[in-house]
């Protein structure tokens, strides 16, 4: 016997109800960098998705009021990282607003088409944007992986009902 929804317990589509739904939905943590006109830029990121292999592109989504998206909005080149359990304060810091977040104690060098590339990650690719796609008060960038490094140790790092999380095995 399956149960049914409460559909009279529903709500009426809002920022809040997608907001609220979401928390539930657990999600890798990466960081996105990008060269900017006056220095690296970065934020972090749970809404990276892999949509193609063949030839292999992701997608990610930014809001266009972040500090970051004039720098991502004309950038050629962006770099993905994924994150480990053990860089939730890593992950903290690209998600909080007016941070320097290239400071110490952030460890980063400048790779290909002068991506920032963070050390110690899990994965780290560097892409090329290949569109960007309005999408209400954000833009899904789609990139295609040119060259990465898939090999770093650790297990991920998630993010769940608003807190960050290692899985548990």
């Amino acid at each position: 016997m399956t149960a049914t929804p409460d559909v009279a317990a529903s709500r009426l589509a809002t920022a809040d109800l997608l907001r609220s739904a979401f928390r539930r939905h657990a999600a890798g943590v990466a960081v996105i960098t990008a060269r900017g006109d006056t220095g690296p830029v970065g934020f972090t990121a749970t809404s990276l998705t892999s949509v193609s292999a063949e030839p292999p592109l992701l997608s990610f989504g930014i809001g266009t009021g972040s500090s970051s998206w004039p720098a991502v909005s004309e950038a050629e080149y962006v770099g993905v990282h994924l994150l480990g359990d053990h860089q939730e304060d890593l992950a903290a810091t690209f998600a909080r607003s007016g941070a320097d977040r290239f400071a110490a104690p952030t460890a980063w060098c400048e790779g290909p088409g002068g991506v920032p590339v963070l050390d110690g990650v899990l994965a780290w690719l560097v892409c090329r944007v290949a569109g960007r796609v309005p999408a209400g008060d954000h833009r899904i960038v789609l990139a295609e992986v040119l060259l990465g490094d898939p090999t770093g140790a650790g297990s991920p790092l998630l993010y769940h009902q608003g807190r960050y999380n290692a899985l548990r095995g």
